[in-house]
């Protein structure tokens, strides 16, 4: 689908912080945990629901409206009462420079 695209600097997003992206017409939460970045579609597979605006809980996103919880190293859903994947991307760093792989999924 992609390159790796540009999309944030790592100052912009503190530890265990998140940033929600529209990265080429798709919406994705860029995610930081220690000194990792993740990045995951902006989808609780449960009810289509956002998960930007849910708190980081090591290294899961909890959906704010029914509370299931998403692994943002692989997408995962692991817990109730989603049962299937968001949609995990490449993340890599250059410098200062956080970029994106959107996957084809």
């Amino acid at each position: 689908m992609s390159d790796f695209i540009p999309v944030a600097k790592t100052h912009e997003i503190p530890a265990s912080g998140k940033l929600c992206l529209e990265v080429e017409d798709r919406f994705v939460v860029l995610v930081r945990v220690d000194d990792d970045y993740f990045c995951i579609d902006d989808l609780c597979t449960h009810d289509g629901g956002t998960l930007g605006d849910g708190e980081l809980k090591g290294n899961c996103l909890v959906c704010p409206r029914h509370g299931a919880e998403f692994d943002v190293r692989t997408g995962d859903a692991v817990t109730m009462p989603a049962t299937e994947a968001t949609v995990a991307h490449e993340v890599k760093v250059e410098g200062d420079q956080i970029l994106v792989k959107l996957s084809e999924e």
